[in-house]
């Protein structure tokens, strides 16, 4: 099968057109300047294209009721409508991406591939909040998880580096990019992760806040006198990197304020860097020990300094960079010395192989049903 990919973001669209093995043959990266402007931007693309057998779309948020990919219809679309405000960066403009497609290319098949549903299996211990039972059955309270799709793809591109089977392998794989998380893969499945019931939670990103006492909201809502939109804006838009240090939610601008002596910077780059190695601990705790770490994302593929910083403070763990390897400008590699106890890797985020195989799984499952 040739397969269009879709990954529409909260300010891009991403396309990929993957060929039966593996190739990529079209692409764009292309900034999303509004919701309306996605049938016009498909519609371009399209037209460049070569023949299509079928299309796969990331879609991050499946809820309680969406834990494999699904071929999608009206009923599918109707249901994922739903679960707008669980990531309303992310879900709509899928969603409006997908109605676009139906039109322009009305004969191919549309599957929808989820960024939970790496992590649907959590064990009840890490997916569970320690809320009211009634609370959690009524309204499907856990932890979902996130950035599945890369954390799958990258676990299994680690394993063939290492040259080990991925059944054998503890990883903590490391999507570090605007939005970021961690994920704990034991024998190749999600047993932790960092992010919960929506991508706000866990390590700070480029303008989300991550982990936030919840008491900290409801103060500011009862006293602080924000309204709860006031700080869902702010926990989503004004928060991170660019809350912290005033400047920007890019890394890289970051890292060169802090480098100036302004000291805001420096503070954002310090408190990024606390949470992403207690995140990594955490993750090898639940999986009783730690194999490698596999650092992707545009952070994770292309920060030496991140990663060397970060698996400085790691050495307890077995974790060490090789300075020589670290500062190669690009290529999946690991970046470790030779014969570390803990390797640590280096690989692009390829999220649109993962979605191309989802693809072709279930619509050969499908097409097998149906004889």
């Amino acid at each position: 099968m040739s397969i269009l990919t879709v990954n529409a973001g909260s300010s891009s669209l991403r396309l990929r057109v993957v060929d039966r093995d593996d190739g990529i043959v079209a692409t764009a990266d292309l900034p999303r300047r509004s919701r309306a402007s996605i049938a016009d931007t498909l519609s371009h693309f399209l037209a460049t294209t070569p023949r299509l057998d079928a299309i796969g779309h990331r879609v991050v948020h499946g809820g309680a009721d969406f834990q494999a990919p699904v071929v999608l219809d009206e009923s599918v679309e109707h249901a994922l409508d739903s679960l707008a405000e669980l990531a309303p960066l992310h879900n709509p403009p899928a969603i409006d991406a997908v109605r676009a497609l139906r039109q322009l290319r009305p004969e191919l098949p549309q599957v929808a591939c989820f960024d939970t549903a790496f992590h649907a299996g959590l064990p009840p211990a890490a997916a569970t909040y320690a809320l009211p039972h009634v609370w959690n059955t009524q309204w499907s309270l856990r932890r979902y998880g996130f950035h599945g799709l890369s954390h799958a793809s990258a676990s299994e591109r680690a394993a063939e580096l290492l040259g080990r089977p991925l059944v054998e392998l503890r990883l903590v794989t490391a999507h570090l990019g605007s939005g970021a998380s961690l994920a704990a893969v034991a024998g190749g499945r999600s047993v932790d992760t960092t992010m919960g019931f929506t991508p706000l939670e866990g390590l700070v990103m480029a303008t989300r806040a991550g982990d936030v006492d919840p008491g900290l909201v409801l103060w500011l809502v009862r006293s602080g006198g924000l309204s709860a939109e006031e700080v869902e804006d702010a926990l989503e838009n004004g928060s991170g990197l660019l809350g912290l240090s005033g400047r920007s939610g890019d890394l890289r601008l970051v890292l060169a304020a802090a480098d100036a002596g302004d000291a805001r910077a420096e503070l954002a780059y310090a408190v990024y860097l606390h949470r992403l190695r207690a995140g990594v601990a955490a993750m090898a705790a639940a999986m009783g020990g730690l194999d490698g770490i596999v650092f992707t994302g545009g952070v994770g593929e292309n920060s030496s300094r991140l990663r060397r910083d970060a698996c400085g403070r790691l050495r307890f763990l077995g974790v060490d960079v090789d300075d020589g390897l670290n500062e190669q400008a690009s290529g999946d590699r690991i970046v470790s010395p030779a014969g570390a106890a803990t390797p640590v890797v280096v690989v692009a985020a390829r999220e649109d192989l993962e979605i191309a195989r989802q693809v072709r799984e279930v619509l050969s499952q499908r097409n097998g049903t149906r004889g």
